[in-house]
């Protein structure tokens, strides 16, 4: 009779942890679930609004889904030097999953200023400049016929102290006038943003004011470190930079152009989260005969002290690896 009874309480036992288990497993695949429906990409309208009466769908523009990778360390035994005013010769390891320079330096030839690269013998690379309203007036036909073929044009910026975006004054004036002489356009907007949704605004205040024009090169988000001045962005962290990276390229693309990050080597190499960035085209400033960066990228800003026909003073000059008008 007391064995019964201990059986009894023993299977009763039995019968609890089972249920417990049940419990938890159903709990676990409920939570996947919830996880995996809230990953979707959520979508914003955009600024542009549609009137009531039109038949028009209203434009959409996506909101990009910032997902973090738990693994920092991706590297293949292979170091980056540098060199330091404060502790001389040091090195960065190299992300082995971040597509390295493809191109042969031996193949870029600097003559007179002027940069170019060359393939088989023949010139492949597409020489270019970027302005801004602090190039004054300028006659774009003198500067088709300097042979410059791409333009990256600044339609904005945001204010390294007080935070606001302000429009470029000679943006429409410019890309009017290289589009007349037919020079290919790309814009970039210069960044002070120190959030997701102040590169949002951004992309989207470029977004809008570039409706009216052909767009061929990228649209470009350029941001860049304040020096010899306190600025709202001293402080913005890794993550924090690298996430604004994705939104801001994220909305472009949605809108149907092709985004780009600029940087300058350093900055790229201290600042951003590289791996989580292999997506996007990138623009490297990077002065001198031959950029000595590690990592792949499409457009090189090799001066900025360049001097063009039909332009006053000194201009940022560029060559192209790719030529994204014919795409």
């Amino acid at each position: 009779m007391a064995t019964s009874k201990k059986f009894k309480k023993l299977r009763t036992i039995a019968l609890i942890q089972m249920a417990v288990i049940l419990i938890l497993i159903i709990a676990l695949i409920l939570a996947l679930f919830t996880r995996n429906s809230s990953s979707d990409t959520t979508t914003v309208p955009a600024s542009t609004e549609i009137s009531a009466d039109s038949d028009e769908d209203p434009e959409v523009r996506t909101r990009a889904v910032i997902e973090k990778e738990e693994a920092y360390y991706q590297l293949d035994g292979k170091k980056i030097i540098l060199s330091d005013s404060t502790y001389g010769e040091i090195y960065l390891p190299v992300y082995e999953d971040v597509e390295a320079c493809s191109l042969d330096m031996d193949s870029i030839v600097t003559r007179n200023g002027y940069s170019f690269y060359k393939e088989d013998g023949e010139v492949t690379s597409i020489p270019g400049i970027d302005i801004s309203t602090h190039q004054g007036t300028i006659d774009w036909e003198q500067v088709k016929a300097a042979g410059i073929e791409f333009a990256m044009i600044r339609v904005g910026y945001r204010t390294y102290g007080g935070g606001e975006i302000k429009f470029d004054d000679s943006f429409a004036e410019n890309l009017a006038g290289a589009e007349a002489a037919g020079i290919k356009t790309g814009v970039y907007f210069f960044s002070q943003a120190v959030s997701v949704d102040e590169a949002i605004e951004e992309a989207d205040a470029i977004i809008d004011a570039i409706a009216p024009y052909n767009i061929t090169y990228p649209v470009v988000y350029d941001w860049e470190i304040i020096y010899d001045d306190e600025a709202r962005t001293d402080d913005v962290a890794v993550d924090v930079l690298t996430d604004s990276c994705i939104a801001f390229c994220e909305r472009v693309k949605s809108a149907g152009y092709t985004p780009m990050i600029y940087q300058n080597k350093r900055t790229t190499l201290f600042k951003l989260d590289l791996p989580r960035l292999q997506d996007y085209d990138f623009w490297l400033a990077e002065y001198g005969d031959e950029p000595t960066y590690y990592y792949d990228y499409e457009m090189w800003q090799y001066s900025c002290t360049g001097t063009i026909p039909g332009i006053s003073g000194d201009v940022d000059l560029n060559i192209c690896f790719k030529d994204y008008s014919a795409e």
